[in-house]
């Protein structure tokens, strides 16, 4: 293992701001087979790194890490709290009609498919995404989104996205056709410094 495996954008006695390449999954898996994954590459480079939140397998971008057990109490506090800037961009099928908008629908794992997670209006837990159209594809039928998910609900952005009938290019879990890849990134993660309280802000452009 190098750290040239991993693309680093920031580190300091805290925190770590890191690059997931998709299909790499956050944490450990159950199966032995699952066991490789970002976090476990970060903790043999810099001992200590500790989760903070997760990305699915299937998107790239930006996520955070704690560098001991503080600065991850004080970091959480901050996702749960909703403080926490977060922006994805995506590619969905279809054309958009709408510029911008809200999704808002409750969600709730869908048992016997799990880790599916499906719309549940009795059930489900509050989850609400901000959507806004950078880009229309006319030729290609795909549309160019920014996402700002206000809840951090397991695969919101993916089944939100689904239930307006465009889902996310390459997630055939929701229902899209293939291709090489699912086309959701996080290109945006601002949050406070646990230890100083100052600003930070990342960057990341979606490499599709």
């Amino acid at each position: 293992m190098t750290e040239e495996a991993i693309t680093l954008h920031y580190i300091d006695a805290a925190l770590l701001v890191v690059e997931k390449a998709a299909g790499l999954l956050s944490v450990p898996g159950r199966l032995p087979e699952n066991r490789d994954c970002l976090v476990t590459r970060l903790q043999a480079l810099y001992p200590g790194a500790l989760t903070v939140h997760r990305l699915d397998q299937v998107t790239s971008g930006l996520m955070l890490y704690a560098r001991g057990a503080p600065a991850q109490a004080a970091l959480s506090a901050q996702f749960r709290e909703r403080g926490v800037h977060k922006r994805y961009e995506a590619v969905v099928e279809g054309l958009l009609e709408a510029d911008a908008g809200e999704i808002d629908l409750p969600l709730i794992c869908d048992w016997p498919n799990r880790p599916r997670q499906r719309v549940d209006a009795v059930h489900g837990k509050p989850s609400l995404t901000r959507w806004r159209v950078r880009e229309r594809d006319a030729a290609g039928l795909r549309t160019r989104v920014a996402l700002e998910p206000v809840t951090g609900r397991s695969h919101q952005l993916r089944v939100h996205l689904a239930s307006l009938g465009h889902p996310i290019v390459g997630d055939v879990f929701y229902g899209a056709q293939a291709s090489s890849r699912v086309h959701l990134h996080a290109c945006e993660l601002g949050f406070a410094h646990p230890a100083t309280g100052a600003p930070l802000r990342f960057r990341s452009p979606a490499p599709f």
